[in-house]
Formats: structure tokens, sequence, C-alpha cells
């Protein structure tokens, strides 16, 4: 039995060829069916998706991770349409299939079933799950771990290789509910429920997380580990001395701000100096 998740621990050698990573984060507009769509043609919004996803591919990204991040406010995954895996799988297959690079799948909030569902109809390689295991309070009220109910939908759907990762202590949340436990059991509990990656965040978009904390949770987790908030140009070589890859998108942004269109210029200047 593998002891560590599907992929031994290799998971970012398996999907990227390589042990460190930088992954941009392609926010979707709004979707239709969520509150803030205006109507605005669909093929529009797939082109923006497509555009933002080449920007940071061509800028040096080893890969992109789709996300719904405009359908604010987010519905809890029960509540969530049939039409958001729809569109979601719509663009992020033209993704794949015009810029032949990995991609992963988050839809928002913590919907890990329609995730994997998105990563499946469009050859993603992986999905983020913010909360994989045990239960926290969020902007969306109780959050319940997914990783019961998604890892036997996955196997229902023969896609053992759709890779899981998971975050640990989440943004925008409070993890009281479990605060009895250290931040490393909880990371560990990732990883008995099979999380192929662990992502550390601050406490919400664009908040960069201590690098003392994300020390804890890398040597805990034995497995890549990631920082998926916050990193900047001034932080970015910092905390990659201490994990394995990045996850990055508002920095990267028109005047850094998340909502606007990535800037190639930025991902340029970005990925040169991490090479410097």
């Amino acid at each position: 039995m593998t002891q560590l998740g599907q992929s031994g621990g290799g998971a970012l050698v398996d999907l990227f060829g390589r042990t460190k990573v930088v992954i941009g984060v392609v926010h979707l507009a709004p979707l239709p069916g969520a509150p803030r769509y205006d109507g605005e043609a669909i093929e529009a919004i797939y082109q923006r998706g497509l555009d933002d996803a080449k920007a940071y591919l061509d800028g040096g990204c080893d890969g992109v991770i789709v996300e719904n991040h405009g359908d604010i406010p987010f519905a809890k995954p029960d509540d969530i349409g049939p039409e958001t895996a729809a569109y979601m799988a719509v663009v992020s297959d033209r993704i794949r299939r015009e810029l032949g690079r990995p991609i992963g799948i988050n839809v928002l909030a913590n919907a890990a079933i329609p995730a994997l569902a998105i990563a499946s109809a469009a050859g993603a390689g992986f999905v983020r799950v913010n909360q994989w295991a045990n239960a926290y309070v969020a902007n969306e009220g109780f959050v319940e771990g997914e990783s019961g109910r998604a890892a036997r939908y996955r196997a229902r759907l023969r896609a053992n290789g759709i890779r899981i990762f998971a975050d640990a202590h989440v943004k925008h949340g409070a993890h009281a509910i479990v605060a009895d436990r250290p931040v490393e059991e909880l990371v560990k509990d990732l990883v008995f429920f099979d999380a192929d990656a662990i992502i550390a965040t601050g406490q919400r978009t664009g908040h960069a997380a201590d690098l003392g904390y994300i020390s804890k949770i890398k040597q805990a987790a034995g497995l890549p580990t990631l920082v998926g908030s916050g990193v900047t140009p001034d932080n970015a070589k910092d905390i990659l001395a201490i994990v394995d890859g990045v996850i990055i998108a508002s920095a990267l942004k028109h005047d850094g701000v998340w909502w606007n269109q990535v800037d190639s210029a930025r991902v340029k200047a970005f990925m040169g100096g991490l090479k410097r």
C-alpha cells in the first residue's frame, strides 16, 4: 500500500517533471448562475481565462489552476449547480488543449466532487481542495472535509491519477474546532487521507503566511508542499527556500489586484527574478 498519497510523494515530478514549481491561478470571471454574472457572453469569459493562462505560461510558470473566483459569494458544495462544472470543464479543456501544459481545478467553496468531474472531463492533472480532512468555519459557514466522498467518487470515475492538492489551515477560515490539536497533526491527517501535496496559506487572498508557520507545515507533511497565498517578488525566494512550490495570482495581475487580468510583464519579471 502506498504510504504517501496516490503518488508516493512524487506529485510535482509526475505532473510537471520538476521538484520546484510556480503555478498561476486563472480567476474566471463570474459564470452563469453566479450572483455577479451580468450576462457577459460565455465565449468572452472563456477567452479571458485562456488569455490569463497563456500569460502565465508564456511568462515561464509551470502550470495553472483554473478557479471560479468570480462566483462570489461562494456556495457550499451541495449548493453548487451543475452549470458551474459544465462551464469550467469547457474552459479548462480549451486551456489544456491550446497550451499543452499541466492544469489543476479548484471549485469554490470546497467542492471536491465537481472539481474531480471537471478534471476528469478536461484532462486536468490535479485538483485543489481547501478542506480535505477535518472541518472549519469559513465565510460560507461550517465546512467539512470532503476526502471520504471525493476519494470514492474519484475511484468510480476510474480517475485515481488525478492528484489531490490539499490546504492545511486554509485562508478565510477559523480553525477553532480543531484547535486542541497542533497544525502539524492536522497536516498529518491530510497525508493519512491520501493527499498528494500540501498547501500553506495566510489569512486571506494576497496575505503572506509566516515563514516559521510554513516551515512547520513542510516538516510535518513529508509531501511536496506549496504556499498558496501572499507570494510576491519580494518574498518568493525566501518561501521557495523552504517549500517546493508557490501558487500565485494577485501579485501578477494588473495593479496587483486579484480581479484584474494577468499582466504578462509582471509574470516575466517575477520569473526572471527567480532565475536570477
